[in-house]
């Protein structure tokens, strides 16, 4: 073996690897700037972008854990992500998805195949009512929202309109589980209807007996009296993870964007 070539290729091959670490270690700086992430503001409005393009990662994927406005820095990133085609592809893509894997359910026919929507941005968008309050950059005012919640005038999600269409086709019973109070019932009742929600098989709101309970034991509770009554959840559909977490989940659950708001 020859030990000295051996030695000038090791070396030439240290060599290589720390200027190919120190680039790519530069190349990191300098793509995130000098300021920090949490604290600095960035210099460009393509560094600001995808500043808020990773908050809305981390809270869609819940990594953010409890959080209650939107960053003052980030309003006119969500305004765009809303009003734009990546929202809309975005909820179109989960649809898909949803279906596909309803698509391999046995459904038996007894009438017990059930799938779960929530209401507010998975069913029906608010949209129309944040436009005006921030994009949830506002604290978020009950009494309003519930004049507009009386309003019945939220139109429906087109992607999830096509996705409720879907498993009624298939044979799946629906059910729609809210954090609406059951003094909202008539107005809920109204605006599903008028946004070609039909043949649900109950539209489940808070009780006076779950007020103050968190969403995701309320939630959870719900279901459970579901599954008591013989129903197998084979999915759930919601924007929040309280809408999916907790006890008596669905086989298989399906996140919505939702950058406006957290319900714990």
């Amino acid at each position: 073996m020859d030990f000295g070539r051996l030695t000038v290729t090791f070396l030439l091959l240290s060599f290589a690897t720390s200027s190919l670490s120190e680039r790519l270690i530069r190349m990191s700086t300098e793509d995130r700037g000098t300021s920090s992430v949490y604290s600095g503001v960035p210099s460009s409005r393509r560094n600001m972008d995808l500043l808020c393009e990773s908050w809305k990662f981390s809270v869609e994927t819940n990594d953010a854990g409890v959080w209650y406005t939107v960053p003052e820095k980030c309003v006119s990133f969500v305004n765009n992500y809303l009003n734009g085609e990546r929202y809309r592809y975005d909820s179109e893509v989960i649809a898909d998805y949803a279906i596909e894997y309803a698509k391999t359910v046995n459904i038996a026919g007894d009438g017990k195949d059930a799938w779960i929507f929530d209401v507010d941005e998975t069913l029906l968008s608010n949209l129309p009512w944040y436009a005006t309050h921030g994009f949830g950059s506002e604290v978020f005012d009950e009494d309003s929202f519930n004049k507009w919640v009386d309003l019945a005038e939220a139109p429906a999600l087109p992607a999830s309109l096509r996705l409720y269409n879907e498993l009624q086709q298939l044979g799946f019973k629906i059910f729609l589980l809210t954090g609406r109070t059951e003094s909202q019932r008539k107005s809920t009742d109204k605006n599903l209807l008028d946004a070609e929600y039909t043949n649900y098989e109950s539209l489940i709101l808070r009780a006076t007996s779950d007020e103050g309970k968190p969403a995701t034991l309320y939630k959870s509770e719900k279901r459970q009296e579901l599954i008591d009554g013989g129903y197998r959840i084979h999915g759930s559909s919601g924007d929040q993870w309280s809408d999916l977490l907790g006890f008596a989940i669905g086989t298989r659950s399906f996140k919505l964007p939702n950058p406006m708001y957290y319900i714990l």
